[in-house]
């Protein structure tokens, strides 16, 4: 398959407003023009969930080794412990990221019953809430500010009540951030639960056990230090916590179903570009590091 030109991709990352912070990430438009014959073709990183809406073409998607699958107009990804193929031959669409707390706040199922798969954003019943959004889609097409505030609106309208355990979800998602914590009985101390109560939270709100989003998040700061320089050795973006660089493989197969090297010689027109665009306006090149706002 032929390459994509590599302005063939335009992305453009937005902050939220202030209200809306303490469960959304990042706001973008991603507008992708593929020659015939040429696809966009790349692999997202493991992320938080992401809802995301296709306004014009189609995508085809796999969370894992999959085979591609189209992806509905609406589509919620549950947090992802794997990369995310996905091939487009052009189109615009709109997606928001949301943070464990939006995550709580928006659906109706623990994150863990989502993680590593997508849904029709429409269709599934825990989805409920997310039926405000049909109606940003079925109005006219409109500038993309415009359009954005539509984004905005449906998201405060889709907003569930407070969560029991809001606080913990934040205090944990601040711990996941700080790379002097790489053990589970460090997670638990700083959200203030026992070893089980911290599993159950995970299972709720982050969707995988707290090992597994420790050993994620070693990774992804690894990853974005490549993603923001490709031409650094992969041995000069380990974490420190990383005990030596086949550590690192084993890793980086665990999360992107290839190795390092592998993963070097592919393309990546969408995530190179993400972690620039998303590094300039959030301060941080991939989603998970983002860091929550302190309550």
């Amino acid at each position: 398959m032929r390459s994509p030109p590599p302005d063939c991709v335009r992305l453009r990352f937005f902050l939220p407003p202030e209200d809306l912070r303490p469960f959304v990430t990042t706001i973008y438009q991603m507008v992708i023009e593929a020659n015939e014959g040429a696809p966009v073709d790349d692999r997202l990183h493991p992320e938080w969930a992401n809802l995301r809406f296709l306004v014009e073409g189609t995508v085809e998607a796999a969370v894992g080794g999959g085979s591609l699958q189209p992806v509905p107009r609406a589509v919620m990804v549950g947090p992802t412990s794997r990369a995310t193929r996905f091939r487009s031959s052009g189109g615009e669409s709109w997606g928001i990221g949301l943070l464990p707390l939006g995550w709580a706040r928006l659906t109706e199922a623990p994150a863990a019953d989502y993680a590593d798969r997508f849904c029709d954003a429409f269709d599934d019943p825990a989805m409920a809430r997310l039926q405000v959004f049909q109606k940003v889609l079925a109005d006219p097409p409109c500038e993309p500010d415009r359009f954005r505030g539509r984004l905005v609106t449906a998201m405060r309208q889709a907003l569930g009540p407070p969560q029991l355990r809001e606080e913990e979800i934040v205090r944990l998602g601040i711990a996941l951030i700080d790379p002097t914590i790489h053990s589970v009985a460090q997670l638990a101390e700083h959200t203030g639960t026992s070893m089980r109560s911290l599993e159950r939270l995970c299972n709720l709100a982050f969707g995988f056990p707290p090992q597994l989003l420790l050993r994620r998040q070693r990774f992804l700061r690894s990853l974005a230090q490549y993603m923001l320089d490709p031409t650094l050795r992969w041995i000069d973006t380990l974490d420190s916590h990383y005990h030596d660089q086949a550590h690192f493989v084993r890793d980086f197969k665990r999360f992107m179903g290839m190795s390092p090297s592998a993963y070097a010689k592919l393309p990546h027109p969408v995530l190179g570009a993400a972690a620039h665009a998303r590094k300039a306006i959030a301060g941080e090149a991939v989603q998970v590091l983002h860091k929550p706002p302190v309550p």
